[in-house]
């Protein structure tokens, strides 16, 4: 199952993209097995020598206990150590951010695609929506 934050490649000029590990709970890797999670309006911190993934919702699992479960904690990524010193000096030299793309499953893992991103203005964001608005109208001609 691909969860995708469709909300990133509206917000931010994506640049780089980076494969990262998550630390979940057993409840948790069910419910993102079966899609039961949202990364809108979430990003990624680097605080010291670790990389954490703040505001990403994973819903509980249906048949879970729902005790003391908070679906929007905190959790971290895990990345090579020159992986995070790398993010976190492109981080800080050119203004940029990291947002998470995607979460999808490999095997019996669970990954998130993390990407560095540039916000965009609003003019930008017009201009997209204006490029796929022409880009839809082609297409439907080509097709009737």
């Amino acid at each position: 199952m691909k969860i995708t934050n469709r909300r990133a490649f509206f917000d931010y000029q994506l640049l780089e993209k980076f494969e990262a590990g998550i630390n979940l709970y057993g409840a948790e890797v069910k419910a993102v097995r079966l899609g039961h999670a949202d990364l809108t309006g979430s990003h990624v911190r680097i605080m010291g020598s670790e990389a954490y993934l703040i505001n990403a919702k994973i819903f509980p699992y249906k048949y879970s206990r729902p005790d003391g479960y908070d679906e929007q904690r905190t959790r971290k990524l895990l990345l090579h150590k020159n992986e995070i010193i790398a993010l976190k000096s492109k981080t800080e030299g050119q203004n940029l951010t990291l947002v998470p793309v995607s979460m999808y499953t490999t095997k019996s893992f669970i990954k998130v695609e993390i990407a560095l991103g540039r916000g965009k203005k609003q003019y930008d964001k017009r201009k997209s929506i204006k490029k796929k608005d022409i880009q839809r109208e082609i297409e439907q001609e080509l097709e009737g």
